[in-house]
């Protein structure tokens, strides 16, 4: 079974990727899950039409099991798997970790907890799952929305990002977090996803950024409406517009990532050279407003 995780900065299109790349996985007949890792917990709804999904952490607390210890909640029976994990398009298995009530708690504790409590289900084993893909909120590195990577639970990470400069800004941020933790066995990075966004297609700064961290940009999606279209029907491009390039440019990735067995870790840029970029991306701003 193999386990990958995508971050990147908040609103870049990692769960628009994520599901993508699910979807045309499970085209190919692979048994795929989903865990959705952001409080927001609409990271799976483009394969359900829309539809979002109670989270784990809003299960337990409906139970009156929130301040329950998972061996407690196991040991009696008290929730079951359908409870948790739902189906979406072609099978795939659907999982939102959730957060706490607005204004209370850490945003990271429901990842810590949704992994956890599936570890000792045993759901990987039980649903004989091909692989497990994490959407992670990536704007912070913190110690719940790290854990996939903290704990080496994903082999891989790849980082979605634009060429947008906070987009880049918050990617190095994660790779000085991938690097900090590869020193006690944690996630390496397959590579960065090139989401363009808006007029601006700076390809070649993104080139260089990924050359400057050690890696290389392993997929580029184009900035389609169609990708937008689909989204309001709640579908992925890939179910949406099977024949499209898009969705073609989807399935190409999706099968790069699968067969991919490389990572690295990762060299983040020091701050002159993360703002030198920066510099070249306004440049690169100022040259398409002339």
């Amino acid at each position: 079974m193999k386990q990958i995780a995508f971050y990147g900065k908040g609103g870049i299109g990692k769960s628009t990727t994520v599901c993508n790349i699910a979807a045309a996985l499970a085209d190919e007949g692979k048994k795929v899950m989903v865990i959705g890792c952001d409080p927001k917990h609409d990271c799976t709804s483009n394969l359900r039409g829309g539809e979002e999904i109670p989270t784990v952490l809003d299960t337990l607390r409906e139970k009156g099991m929130e301040k329950m210890s998972l061996n407690d909640i196991l040991d009696g029976k008290k929730i079951e798997l359908d409870e948790i994990v739902y189906k979406g398009y072609k099978g795939i298995y659907c999982i939102e970790a959730g957060g706490p009530k607005p204004g209370y708690g850490c945003a990271g504790r429901g990842v810590i907890v949704a992994i956890d409590l599936l570890k000792k289900m045993n759901v990987f084993e039980e649903l004989e799952v091909d692989i497990v893909l994490y959407d992670v909120l990536g704007d912070v590195v913190c110690g719940g929305f790290a854990m996939p990577l903290r704990m080496g639970l994903a082999k891989q990470i790849y980082i979605v990002t634009s060429s947008d400069y906070m987009a880049m800004y918050a990617a190095n941020n994660i790779c000085r977090g991938m690097k900090e933790f590869a020193k006690k066995g944690g996630s390496r990075l397959g590579g960065l996803i090139y989401n363009v966004r808006g007029s601006l297609d700076a390809g070649d700064i993104v080139t260089e950024f990924a050359k400057k961290l050690g890696t290389e940009i392993i997929g580029k999606i184009p900035n389609s409406l169609l990708i937008a279209e689909a989204e309001i029907e709640g579908k992925t491009v890939v179910e949406y517009s099977p024949n499209s390039e898009v969705a073609s440019i989807y399935r190409e990735l999706a099968k790069k990532i699968y067969e991919n067995e490389n990572g690295v870790v990762p060299n983040p840029l020091e701050n002159e050279e993360i703002m030198q970029i920066g510099k070249r991306v306004k440049e690169r701003i100022r040259t398409l407003r002339t």
